[in-house]
């Protein structure tokens, strides 16, 4: 018979089993069985150490937990604080979502799934048989065999910090993240070398390529092999050192370290650099937050100098020591953050500047009445020169970077040294040691993204200088008969020549009033090295590269055979194109109109078709989602030109991603517009052949229904979608031909109702912290590809929707002929 609930009995069990739940100094660890798993359901799924100081299991990526589409991240974290600092985190294949489960095996040790059971995670090197995991005080979760042999530890397997009692060996590293709230790799390593140094270095990213170290602890043993490091230290009591294979130490904690009884301690690789020893007060109740102890280097700004790659800040932007020896990066005047959301990454000039424009805007005047200088004192971008003039005055660099079109900025320092330096800059900082001044080169005028640099001169051709004339008079006057006849008459047969000549040129489009340049075959031939090295081809024709005056790289577009239809197109090209002017669309250089041969040049952009960004190359290295977006947006704001603001309207029929090409700073432009049909103001629509590629080209081609610019807005939804997932709507067989493949809108719209964005974007992380940018671009682009094309929005409301001026509601399916889940998850 069983004692009943009151019996002494009982009691004591209860009393035995409370012992459990007090904290005990000597419990260090407590104890997971195989089987055991945690659920990614609302965040509070964790295994907890024995004092509940550290927390290991699954953080939401929002701050809502309500949210039913939330994503998690296995990490371990400190619990008792409210900042729930992070100090592991696995190395997941996209986040995890909601319902995703972590179990302990006997095989992989820990596994994470999603719910349809798709690996994410698991450790790597586990070799043996897995009986059991502990989870100890000291943060470190630790995965055990039979014998109680360490098979993996998260302290052998670091992120961006160490925790007291923690050891870093050779060859082992932290690596900063991307952002501060960012699982993502960032841009700098603490490295243990072999050597025995310890080192921080700036990473070539998405390669593991390290630059030259800006901070060494000197341990490296180059003079005596038994001072060489051993292993990077941090001790229980707080302290940071390198421990040498003579038993010594070499200590980068600096001052009075509070015990580690009474506060938490961590050592964080910074997403932005800086190595820096943190300290918490342990009690719960306190309202302290982590404070810095000591940090290294003392000024990154100059010390992190890269000679082939990025700095600290990105490019043409400029470092200065803010608190705590922590980086703040800014753009120069006149320059903007290329992607607003990263303010370390890099600038860009609002501007453009190449010795093709320098060549167009002389025809206005000096180059004193076009540019103008920004003047900045004490600073420098130390690894960007490619000249250095000297003895030279101030006024002598000034005007020697004005006249040269590869001078982006001068630099006078010492009264008698002047650097010219190209773009884009690198390594910028300010330093009061310096002593110099730098001169940055501007126009004058131009700086709206979507006007000219600089108007155009119309030529005119019955000007005439006066001088001119006066001259022709003397002639005249101060000669006989005969001869003033002669003259007479050669004047009139070369006027009428020259008449015959203008009027023949202004037939051909205006072309005279585009004040593009006219090259000859010959010039051409010359330029492309008897058209040597193909860019690529297309229906129009095939695309060259070529140098002309100066060595200006171009692209020289080589028309197919000059039928009737084909001469009319490139006539028209010349005389649009000529007259259309925005940041995103590739701009006509010249022409050749010579005989049957018909070309085109435009200026030439280095880093090659958006296609290539997205498609080429390994599919885990995606280009960042925030330039992505800015791209999309670029595309959006060139097309909404064409549609609306350019002189004559241009339906483009071809949008797709190999004619989206990208500059030196990946701003994107259309290019093959001007082969397209072109519409006047005050017309609605047209009808003509089917132009455009498969999986791009809008259901009306299909239908014999009016052409209208809505065929664009649906070639753009299907490329936003590519944007989206870097998925192309087209595969390539072995052979090297394009097959059709599972459509990707379809798929598109299926992830879109079952909720499943992070299946669509394959687990971009940074697409999917930013959640509500990426559902407004799906539902834009499926707003796009309505198969009835009165419901498609304007190109300017697209790019008004994609800026966030214009609020975006749920579309309908977009596919109304054919079968649709019209159950959306949010």
């Amino acid at each position: 018979m069983n004692p009943p609930s009151s019996s002494p009995v009982s009691i004591h069990h209860i009393l035995f089993f409370l012992l459990f739940l007090i904290p005990n100094p000597s419990l260090a660890q407590i104890n997971i069985t195989i089987g055991s798993s945690l659920t990614a359901a609302d965040g509070k799924s964790t295994w907890l150490s024995p004092s509940g100081d550290f927390a290991f299991g699954f953080r939401s990526l929002s701050n809502d937990d309500t949210k039913k589409d939330q994503l998690f991240w296995l990490s371990i974290w400190y619990n008792k604080i409210p900042s729930k600092t992070v100090v592991w985190f696995a190395m997941q294949k996209r986040p995890a979502p909601k319902n995703s489960k972590l179990e302990l095996d006997s095989g992989s040790g820990l596994v994470l799934t999603d719910p349809q059971g798709e690996e994410l995670w698991k450790p790597d090197n586990i070799f043996g048989t897995v009986t059991h995991a502990v989870f100890n005080d000291t943060g470190n979760f630790v995965i055990m065999d039979s014998s109680s042999g360490v098979l993996w530890e998260s302290f052998d397997d670091p992120r961006d910090t160490l925790l007291p009692s923690q050891v870093l060996g050779k060859s082992k590293f932290l690596s900063s993240r991307q952002m501060e709230e960012s699982f993502s790799k960032g841009r700098f390593k603490l490295r243990m070398l072999v050597s025995g140094d310890l080192v921080l270095n700036t990473i070539n990213l998405p390669s593991d390529y390290a630059n030259e170290d800006y901070y060494s602890a000197m341990t490296d043993g180059s003079s005596n092999a038994s001072t060489a490091g051993k292993e990077l230290v941090f001790s229980d009591s707080g302290s940071l050192f390198v421990l040498r294979e003579d038993g010594k130490r070499s200590y980068l904690s600096e001052g009075e370290i509070p015990s580690t009884s009474g506060s938490y301690q961590r050592v964080t690789l910074n997403f932005d650099g800086v190595l820096t020893q943190y300290v918490h007060p342990k009690n719960s109740s306190s309202s302290g937050s982590w404070r810095p102890l000591w940090s290294q280097p003392k000024d990154i700004c100059t010390d992190a100098l890269v000679t082939n790659g990025i700095g600290v800040c990105g490019y043409n932007s400029i470092c200065t020591l803010g608190e705590n020896n922590r980086p703040n990066c800014n753009c120069p005047e006149k320059f903007t953050l290329l992607d607003p959301s990263d303010k370390y990454g890099s600038c860009r000039p609002n501007f453009t500047q190449s010795c093709v424009e320098d060549g167009e805007r002389l025809k206005l005047g000096r180059m004193e009445d076009l540019y103008e200088f920004e003047e900045l004192m004490n600073t420098d971008w130390p690894t960007s020169d490619y000249a250095l003039l000297q003895p030279f005055t101030e006024d002598g660099c000034r005007n020697s970077c004005l006249h040269d079109c590869m001078c982006a900025v001068a630099v006078f320092r010492d009264g008698q040294s002047c650097w010219k330096k190209k773009l884009p800059l690198t390594n910028g900082r300010i330093d009061p040691n310096l002593q110099g001044k730098v001169m940055i080169k501007v126009p004058k005028r131009g700086f709206s993204p979507n006007d000219p640099p600089f108007p155009l001169p119309e030529p005119k051709a019955k000007d005439k200088d006066p001088k001119t004339l006066v001259l022709v008079g003397s002639v005249l006057l101060g000669t006989s008969a005969f001869v003033n006849f002669v003259l007479f008459g050669a004047c009139l047969w070369f006027f009428l020549i020259y008449r015959k000549q203008l009027k023949k040129v202004s037939t051909k489009g205006n072309v005279v009033e585009t004040n593009l340049r006219q090259f000859t075959y010959q010039e051409l031939f010359r330029a492309t090295d008897g058209f040597k090295e193909e860019l690529g081809r297309g229906a129009f024709g095939i695309v060259y590269k070529g140098a002309i005056s100066n060595d200006v790289a171009v692209a020289v577009k080589k028309l197919a055979s000059m039928i009737e239809d084909k001469e009319k197109e490139f006539r028209t090209e010349v005389n649009v194109i000529g007259q259309t002017h925005h940041k995103n669309l590739v701009r006509l250089l010249g022409f050749c109109d010579e005989g049957r041969e018909r070309l085109l040049v435009y200026e030439f952009l280095s880093n090659g078709t958006l296609s290539n960004l997205l498609f080429a190359g390994d599919p885990k290295l995606k280009t960042p989602w925030n330039r992505r977006c800015q791209i999309a947006l670029g595309v959006a704001r060139g097309l909404t030109y064409l549609h609306d603001e350019c002189p004559m309207q241009i339906i483009h029929c071809d949008i797709k991603p190999h004619n989206i090409l990208l500059d030196n700073y990946c701003v994107p432009k259309i290019s093959d517009f001007g082969m397209a049909k072109l519409l006047m103001m005050n017309q609605s629509h047209t009808q003509t052949n089917l132009r455009g590629t498969r999986g791009y080209v809008a259901p009306e081609w299909f239908r014999n229904s009016p052409i209208t610019v809505k065929v664009d807005v649906y070639s753009f939804g299907v490329l936003l979608l590519e944007i989206i997932s870097c998925r192309s709507t087209l595969g390539n067989e072995p052979s090297g031909e394009e097959r059709e493949i599972e459509a990707l809108t379809d798929w598109a719209y299926d992830c879109f109702t079952q909720g499943r964005l992070d299946a669509l974007v394959e687990g971009d992380v940074q697409a999917l912290q930013d959640r509500e940018k990426l559902t407004n671009m799906v539902m834009v682009a499926f707003w796009c590809i309505q198969e009835e094309p009165s419901l498609r929005p304007t190109m300017r409301k697209v790019t008004q929707m994609l800026e966030g001026a214009m609020g975006v509601p749920v579309p309908p399916c977009p596919f109304p002929f054919s079968s649709c889940n019209t159950s959306i998850i949010p």
